[in-house]
């Protein structure tokens, strides 16, 4: 972790996509870290669930000196970055959570200093993959309540 923000007490972390034309480094500490398993976030990474860093959009700074980076419109609320050369799924932001830039942790090629502290959309979760750890499971709050669950 180095210190890009010039204070002494400001430490940061960072990480590219894959191509590495667009690189990103952020300011700790970070607000949260959490397994999305919603579909769409499953469906935009190819992956059973993807791990979200959340940070203020105050403390992420983007290099993106081909201006490759392009936003897809995934939602009525939420957009996803990816850089367009080498589809590389960078970043979330929603109306959702104003303030916010949600990076992909396995973009990250540093540490960050929190490790995942829940699994959100749980009741979307595929069922070929195992979960088998005691991280708090959230739902989606706008699913149809289902009597005796959740």
């Amino acid at each position: 972790m180095v210190n890009l923000w010039g204070s002494s007490r400001s430490m940061t972390t960072s990480g590219d996509c894959l191509c590495g034309c667009i690189s990103f480094a952020v300011e700790l500490p970070v607000k949260w870290v959490a397994h999305c398993h919603c579909t769409k976030c499953r469906r935009a990474h190819g992956a059973a669930f993807v791990t979200w860093v959340s940070v203020p959009d105050t403390g992420v700074m983007i290099t993106d000196p081909e201006s490759l980076l392009r936003w897809f419109v995934s939602s009525a609320n939420g957009q996803r970055g990816f850089c367009s050369r080498c589809g590389s799924t960078l970043f979330f932001r929603s109306t959702e959570w104003p303030g916010e830039i949600h990076i992909a942790r396995a973009n990250f090629s540093a540490d960050v200093d929190c490790r995942p502290q829940s699994h959100g959309y749980y009741d979307t979760h595929v069922d070929w993959v195992t979960i088998d750890d005691d991280l708090p499971k959230t739902f989606d709050p706008n699913a149809p309540k289902i009597a005796g669950v959740g």
